[in-house]
């Protein structure tokens, strides 16, 4: 079957999918008068199990093989346990240098540019990169890996797999890190450094990062000119020989191919390692509890920026569901939560408004409340979220609320397993980051953990995690006229923190040394 024979019938199997999700409506019937009237047959879907796709290799790394038949395709990744976390002191920004590289810098046979050019003759994509912070997504597929892991991805035509399988491997097993790839990545990095005070949202998450973690911990630990001007390619060779190994790999793999087939290629692709390499296990949590109070950086821009929130829970706690139900509610819905009502429908305060709650892959990560305002509105836009938090606290969702926010986690369930490199994707993610060790049933059990979620559940929820007297309020943005407020309104920054909120200085870009 040729490539475009393969993409209609994957075309037409989602549009089968589509015609089988429309609802039952007979032939002859009428159209209903309102949409409310329409009526969907019961979505039945059964999610992917790992046992079905998880190989072990020889050699102990665990991989997910997810045919996908409709593709001409084959997408690798190989995901490990790097991060930060691992820099060693005044060597901030040595893994994210090494991971960057490590498909980037040539090998111990091939230039950078021999790599490079071999890949495209291939029609492949071939990186390598640190995962992001804030639920970072890694490329070809937006799978989840969390700030403190990394991963190198192949993508290819199926009838190549044999070579840019080797390509890859060719790149883990022997980097080259050459001076010029790494002198410009160098480069690079110190031009980006210069611009950390250039936007209020990078200025935003930085701080807001020292506050719900502490200047302490490894997420806090930016890099500076001097740590990066110090990472030698000595250093780059060492860390990639120590962690770059089979013993640090969970492997997601799908596209066209035959499962036994593709294991015995990937058995022998990663056999006879140099060394093993080291799984350094789950990163440390922060050690200081997160601030509370008032804050407010000086920047001379007329939109405020405004984050409210705690360090909350993580993703094994037995009320991460209620919380997650309780957070769509409030602010995490879009146009139907209480927040983005208020303060942007009915107020017309924020273009957009929201709170985030995903709970920690590793510890418990923090809920916040996030919004941008004119500085003269700023106070009268918290007023209102700090209202709605209590409302939260006080008052039981109604049934409608609670209906709307679970049908949505349980609905959309289906959708994060869409396509087979989601699938292989998602399931090594679970593995890596230790949910599957943790709580193999998690996927099985979804819906019905969500669909317990109770009213009572969610108001008991909100008075253990939405504590006002734990809440950190962070402004961005002209100090003056975030103080002055909006003369017809009557709210004040002052009369709302209880005295002056903290001022906090901006830190020199190059040194993250707060500056006079």
């Amino acid at each position: 079957m040729n490539d475009t024979n393969r993409w209609f019938r994957g075309a037409a199997g989602a549009s089968l999918l589509l015609l089988l999700a429309l609802p039952a409506v007979a032939a002859d019937a009428p159209p209903p008068a309102r949409p409310e009237q329409l009526r969907f047959p019961e979505l039945r879907y059964a999610p992917p199990r790992a046992a079905d796709c998880r190989v072990l290799l020889k050699g102990g790394i665990p991989a997910y093989l997810v045919p996908d038949h409709s593709t001409p395709l084959v997408t690798i990744h190989v995901l490990m346990r790097v991060g930060p976390d691992l820099a060693p002191a005044g060597k901030e920004g040595l893994p994210a240098m090494a991971m960057n590289l490590l498909t980037r810098g040539g090998t111990k046979t091939r230039t950078a540019q021999q790599v490079e050019d071999r890949a495209s003759a291939l029609g492949a994509q071939l990186e390598s990169d640190l995962g992001s912070g804030g639920g970072g997504m890694f490329g070809l597929g937006g799978v989840p890996i969390g700030p403190a892991c990394s991963r190198a991805t192949l993508n290819l035509l199926a009838k190549d797999v044999d070579e840019g399988l080797a390509l890859l491997v060719e790149c883990l097993k022997g980097p080259a890190f050459e001076d010029e790839r790494v002198k410009l990545r160098r480069e690079q990095e110190l031009q980006q450094m210069k611009q950390r005070n250039d936007e209020s949202a990078a200025i935003e998450e930085r701080e807001w990062g020292f506050l719900m973690r502490g200047g302490s911990h490894w997420t806090n630990r930016w890099t500076t000119r001097s740590s990066i001007e110090g990472i030698t390619r000595e250093d780059l060779v060492a860390f990639a020989r120590r962690y770059v190994g089979p013993k640090n790999f969970v492997l997601a793999v799908s596209g066209e191919f035959d499962r036994a087939t593709i294991a015995r290629k990937l058995e022998a692709a990663f056999a006879n390692w140099p060394v093993p390499g080291v799984n350094p296990g789950p990163p440390a949590a922060p050690a200081e509890p997160s601030a509370a109070g008032w804050y407010l950086v000086d920047k001379d821009v007329n939109q405020g920026r405004v984050s409210i929130g705690l360090r909350a829970l993580d993703r094994f706690d037995p009320d991460y569901q209620a919380a997650r139900v309780m957070n769509d509610i409030l602010g995490g819905g879009g146009f139907s939560s209480r927040l983005t009502n208020r303060i942007r429908s009915d107020e017309g305060l924020a273009y957009s408004v929201r709170s985030v709650f995903e709970g920690g892959l590793y510890y418990p990560d923090p809920w916040r409340i996030q919004f941008q305002s004119k500085v003269r509105s700023v106070a009268f836009a918290i007023q209102i979220a700090l209202a709605e938090v209590r409302r939260m606290r006080d008052s039981l969702v109604s049934a409608q609320e609670l209906e709307v926010a679970k049908s949505k986690f349980i609905e959309g369930f289906p959708a994060q397993f869409e396509t087979a490199n989601a699938v292989a994707g998602g399931l090594a993610v679970e593995e890596l980051t230790g949910r599957y060790q943790k709580d193999p049933d998690y996927y099985n059990e979804y819906r019905d953990r969500v669909r317990a979620v109770s009213a009572a559940d969610i108001q008991r929820v909100a008075r253990r995690l939405l504590d006002p007297a734990r809440l950190a309020v962070l402004m961005v943005g002209n100090a003056k006229d975030i103080l002055t407020g909006d003369p017809k309104r009557d709210a004040q920054i002052t009369t709302l923190a209880g005295g002056d909120p903290k001022h906090m200085p901006l830190r020199d870009p190059m040194t993250m040394k707060p500056m006079p």
